[in-house]
């Protein structure tokens, strides 16, 4: 007898009822009755259903051996059963191959806890639809992105994450040896986006790592997580920012309903909610009124919003306008970067935002200071060397055209996408304070 050799996904399976296949995955669970052996098989597309009735052969024997998760070959006739609930199928098996024999016991199971499912990722995800399904998601919504990006005429930048000196504020950096000198990580390409934009690089978009060494346990901090960085030229004030970002996201999450809505709403519970632009705008002078009334920070200490600020504002936003975004603009210059622009009239403000979506922060936009020397101003204002920052610097001397851009957090897109609690599930190998491994 000749056995297929081409592989069948267990999705496809009913195209070939009364045919002999070839499946491949993982065992799910075994019932060895004592007339029936029933094996459940995964793979990325689904479980199907493998029945044999014992017979004292080689096969019998092969199927009690069988231990959960281990790795199979399977060749057998599909066949139509009703009764069966994995998509009234099952497969009578010819022949098995056992490719890679799971040990027992499992190091994990369903009522496992975080931190230790983390420290088995690989089988976590494995055993999880809803893990694979978050990583199906997240590579439709880097496309819906990038095709948005792409479609608006960016050039997709890979900028240098070793650098020289540290960059911002000097703070919240990995430092590491680099020969005979140190280097550090970079916390955010933000200066090389700008040198593209002064390299005449008119619109650039890049999707790479960030390192910050902040020792924040929060549920939304990673010490290495995905950013997604655009930078704009030649822009006429920090409004076109915005319009870009809700266009870009309207565009990804639309992609990612019409692909994933249903699987979403099956694993997960929620409805994929495509919004509508413009999203809501409210300046920070705006919100902290509204959240002071509600009575957030009675000390009226506080010139950034926290968690339970943005969550406020968000939901008021929500309850006014039923939309699940809003950007909140003009932050405080004291708690805003030197290279922020600040409106001619109002020095104390920036012209920046941080996207909210469901009162969780994804975003941080600005329009950039363009002028060589009300940067080296800005940078005096805030008590920074600025020898370190020469060759950022330098970008600005020679006809730096206006621009703005926004830095966004894939990780924390997902979180609140698939509404999850922490931004450990959102994430293939989480890295923080606590976590290097594996």
């Amino acid at each position: 007898m000749i056995h297929p050799t081409t592989r069948v996904l267990v999705a496809d399976l009913r195209e070939h009822v009364g045919h002999t296949v070839l499946i491949c995955g993982w065992v799910n669970t075994l019932r060895l009755q004592r007339r029936m052996q029933f094996v459940l098989v995964r793979d990325h597309t689904g479980t199907a259903q493998v029945t044999h009735k014992r017979d004292e052969s080689e096969l019998e024997s092969q199927l009690a051996g069988l231990t959960a998760e281990s790795a199979v070959r399977i060749v057998g006739r599909v066949v139509d059963n009703p009764i069966v609930k994995l998509g009234g199928l099952e497969i009578m098996p010819e022949s098995i191959e056992v490719v890679n024999r799971a040990e027992t016991p499992l190091p994990i199971d369903e009522h496992t806890g975080l931190e230790q499912r983390l420290d088995w990722r690989f089988l976590d995800v494995r055993r999880r639809p809803t893990a694979q399904l978050l990583f199906a998601v997240q590579t439709t919504l880097e496309q819906g992105m990038r095709e948005y990006a792409y479609r608006q005429g960016c050039t997709e930048m890979h900028t240098p994450k070793l650098m020289g000196t540290a960059s911002e504020s000097g703070a919240e950096v990995f430092k590491l040896g680099y020969f005979d000198r140190s280097a550090y990580l970079a916390q955010s390409p933000q200066f090389f986006k700008q040198m593209a934009i002064a390299a005449g690089i008119n619109k650039v978009f890049e999707i790479g790592p960030v390192f910050r060494a902040e020792p924040s346990f929060t549920s939304r901090h990673a010490t290495e997580f995905t950013g997604v960085d655009v930078e704009l030229a030649w822009i006429r004030d920090v409004e076109d920012v915005m319009v870009f970002e809700e266009q870009m996201l309207t565009h990804a999450i639309t992609k990612v309903a019409n692909v994933h809505g249903e699987a979403i709403q099956e694993h997960f519970g929620l409805e994929v909610v495509v919004p509508q632009t413009p999203f809501p705008r409210i300046t920070m002078a705006e919100a902290q009124e509204i959240l002071h009334a509600k009575g957030w920070d009675p000390e009226g200490g506080k010139e950034d919003l926290d968690p339970e600020g943005e969550r406020g504002i968000a939901a008021h936003i929500q309850e006014q306008t039923g939309h699940e975004f809003v950007f909140v603009t003009h932050y405080p210059t004291s708690i805003r970067p030197f290279y922020h622009m600040r409106p001619a009239d109002r020095p104390d403000l920036t012209l920046s935002f941080d996207l909210l979506w469901k009162g969780v922060e994804v975003t941080t936009g600005a329009q950039r200071e363009h002028r060589y020397d009300v940067l080296l101003k800005q940078a005096a204002e805030k008590g920074m060397n600025t020898e370190p920052l020469q060759d950022y610097l330098n970008s600005f001397r020679f006809g730096c055209p206006p621009h703005g851009g926004l830095g966004m957090g894939l990780g924390r897109v997902l979180m609140v996408m698939l509404g999850l609690d922490s931004i450990r599930e959102a994430t293939f190998l989480f890295r923080g304070p606590n976590r290097l491994t594996p």
